[in-house]
């Protein structure tokens, strides 16, 4: 007679077992690797839970007891692990259901179940606009329908949704927030949906369903016992993990708000393929992003996530590091030291002055250089007179272009001159040299001459990838063979804070019917989340292939404190509203408070001041904070991919936020004004995600324009001059 057995664990069972002392989490992995071994030992007196229960209950040790749901011979689910004391009261409350729809298993509270279906207050039901079979339709716990059916007021809902399995309460709050019964089904629902018939007493089936939420590694287990492992890094939402495990026929695209898990998603997909690989030492995967401490942080991430056994087979590496290998393998531009992009277009300016030409505005040539001409790798003059110029505005006749083209050349060349190149141009050379080495390597293949030569990697995953430039595309295209399985993007065009505007499709990346976006944030409240969608009301943003990117159906379950929007009438008076607030809350030293601010002066003052009354402050530098104490400031920049549960967001103010100098663009280039000024509205937008629980927004003398939304509400509900101390008409 068999005596191994399969033991997975359910999500409920894993946040349990954290949650007890050190010594019983032991006890607990000794338990299970006890009970895979023999599942009969009578050491562990597996018997009926309950007379009325389809449950098993096992013996951890003389205090805890493992509750067990059999789904199939010799394979059961921990899905609780409780005092002995409570086990009876667990049986009564709980109960262990297949969702007809999604195909998972899903624990339900009988206790909100068995509530009576009449009205709880004489208030419209929230949801009495959908029948029974709309509701079940969408996912909805059947057990729970007549509660939701009593359904009237906010409270009733988050007070429901709190205890709710996840479609169940995914699908209520999307309702709730006004959003169609075809919206919620095509962003909720579809994308969980089984694709086979479920049979809702098929346990076996249901088990190894996607929207089941379980994990039987041995490794991640230990892990997750003996070290401090966040609960997202282990448990996907269903959609997430169908999105990291699903095998693709080419490139794929995930999109999403700030704080759905499109990086969560994406070191998943890094761990998956890993898995999938055969055994070896080389690092054919490669996990790539913009900046430098985002790329740390991905690598922190993914030794948490799966150890460093699997990220040794994984090259993590930020976008620039990669291209300068490339060629510094093949010995190019060696002696040149590179100029920070941010300084070449004063650069354009003194080349201009040198040469004596007045005809061409320096800030135009430095676009239209590093957009279009590196930016396409465009090899000669012919290739630039057939080049698309998109987002570039003013449109350039055949004898322009030859003038542009060659001001760029003679540019280069006084580069070349001073020993130096840009990071473009060491993208746009990588670029070149990957294309032929990829062309070489299938020539190869075709030949079938034995050569050695491949392609760099196999898979491709590219973290924020709206602030690639398109010779970083053409790059990582040829890096990697046209194939299933072969490029996976996370990213949301709504957070690019880099003048790159790409269309994938014309670079050989071709994302369409292979894009999948994310709604649910698990970072923020509903109340910043709110605060942070006004700041992109009236903008229109690409989704990366052509086509248009909204934000419809973001949405937080988290709940929390309203922001604080106040003004100052100067900067110095808004430097005390900062302290102020630090003060207000505890001035913390433990890394949990951040200020950000436009530009690094204010950031420096912000500094003195708080230092100046002993508050401990840490910098954000290029490669993230310098350490982990103190109030953490910096530019806004700088808070791409960082979080932190209270943040002050300061300098909101007209010609800071955004840029006063972009206005010179208005007339003379209303396109590239459209591109400077929406930059700087999704720098805001990503300063505000950044909060988890509580944010406030300052600013002096008049209120950036990207505040109006917000504070126009604000004087419609309540008296701004009392509480903000601004004038009428500034709004």
């Amino acid at each position: 007679m068999r005596t191994e057995a399969t033991l997975r664990i359910m999500n409920r069972a894993h946040k349990e077992m954290t949650a007890l002392p050190r010594q019983e989490q032991g006890a607990v992995y000794e338990f299970m690797n006890r009970f895979r071994a023999n599942h009969r030992d009578p050491v562990l007196h597996v018997r009926a839970a309950g007379a009325d229960s389809d449950l098993l209950a096992a013996r951890v040790d003389g205090a805890y007891r493992a509750l067990l749901l059999p789904v199939g011979e010799c394979d059961y689910l921990l899905v609780a692990v409780k005092h002995r004391d409570q086990v009876a009261d667990t049986l009564t409350r709980q109960a262990f259901r297949v969702n007809r729809v999604s195909g998972g298993i899903e624990v339900i509270d009988l206790a909100q179940a068995a509530q009576t279906s009449a009205p709880r207050s004489p208030r419209r039901p929230l949801f009495g606009a959908y029948t029974d079979e709309q509701l079940l339709g969408l996912g909805i716990a059947e057990l729970l329908l007549p509660q939701v059916r009593t359904l009237s007021s906010e409270e009733e809902l988050t007070e429901l949704v709190g205890r709710a399995p996840q479609l169940t309460a995914d699908v209520l709050v999307a309702l709730a927030a006004g959003n169609s019964y075809a919206e919620v089904y095509a962003q909720i629902t579809e994308p969980v949906a089984a694709e086979e018939p479920v049979d809702p007493d098929d346990f076996a089936t249901a088990v190894n369903s996607p929207a089941t939420q379980v994990f039987s590694d041995d490794e991640a287990l230990q892990a997750v016992l003996v070290k401090d492992f966040a609960q997202w890094q282990v448990f996907l939402h269903p959609t997430q993990r169908k999105l990291a495990e699903k095998p693709t026929t080419g490139p794929t695209r995930v999109g999403g708000g700030p704080g759905t898990g499109k990086t969560i998603v994406a070191l998943h997909r890094v761990a998956h393929l890993v898995k999938q690989l055969p055994p070896g030492k080389d690092k054919p995967i490669l996990l790539t992003t913009f900046n430098r401490n985002l790329a740390a942080d991905l690598r922190t991430r993914l030794v948490a996530l799966g150890g460093q056994e699997l990220t040794a087979r994984v090259d993590i590496v930020n976008i620039d590091k990669l291209a300068g290998r490339v060629v510094s393998e093949a010995k190019v531009g060696t002696g040149r030291r590179i100029v920070d992009d941010n300084r070449v277009p004063d650069l354009w300016q003194t080349f201009l002055l040198e040469v004596g030409e007045k005809g061409w505005d320096a800030d135009f040539l430095y676009a239209e250089w590093t957009q279009v001409i590196l930016g396409q790798v465009l090899n000669s003059r012919s290739d630039y007179f057939r080049a698309r110029r998109p987002n570039r505005g003013r449109s350039l006749t055949r004898g322009e272009r030859d003038q542009v083209w060659q001001l760029t050349e003679q540019f280069t060349n006084w580069l070349d001159g001073q020993g130096m190149w840009t990071w473009r141009q060491v993208a746009e050379r990588a670029a070149r040299l990957e294309m032929d080495r990829a062309a070489r390597a299938v020539a190869a293949a075709e030949e079938s001459s034995g050569s050695l030569l491949r392609h760099r990697y196999r898979h491709v995953v590219v973290d924020e990838a709206q602030d690639l430039s398109a010779a970083h595309w053409k790059m990582l295209r040829a890096m990697v063979p046209t194939t299933g399985d072969d490029m996976f993007l996370a990213g949301d065009t709504h957070q690019r804070i880099y003048d790159n505007h790409v269309t994938l499709g014309s670079l050989g990346i071709n994302i369409r019917g292979r894009s999948s976006r994310l709604t649910l944030s698990y970072r923020t409240t509903r109340q910043i989340l709110a605060a942070a969608l006004e700041i992109m009301s009236g903008e229109v943003y690409d989704d990366l292939n052509g086509g248009e990117e909204n934000l419809a159906g973001y949405r937080s379950l988290l709940r929390g404190e309203q922001p604080v929007f106040r003004a100052a009438a100067t900067w110095n008076q808004e430097l005390d509203l900062i302290f102020e607030q630090v003060k207000g809350w505890g001035s913390p030293a433990d890394g949990s408070v951040a200020i950000c601010v436009p530009t690094r002066e204010l950031a420096a003052a912000v500094a003195a001041r708080l230092q100046q009354d002993g508050v401990p402050v840490t910098e954000i530098g290029p490669d993230g904070p310098k350490g982990a104490g103190g109030v953490h400031i910096g530019t806004m920049h700088r808070f791409k991919g960082l979080e932190y549960q209270r943040m002050i967001i300061a300098g909101v103010s007209h010609d800071l936020i955004p840029r006063g100098m972009i206005d010179r663009y208005e007339t003379v280039d209303p396109k590239r004004y459209q591109r400077e000024r929406q930059r700087d509205r999704s720098l805001l937008f990503v300063a505000a995600t950044r909060a988890r629980d509580e944010l406030a927004v300052f600013w002096h003398g008049t209120p950036s324009p990207f505040l109006t939304a917000r504070l126009t509400q604000q004087r419609l509900s309540e008296d701004p001059a009392a509480r903000l101390g601004l004038d009428r008409q500034a709004l």
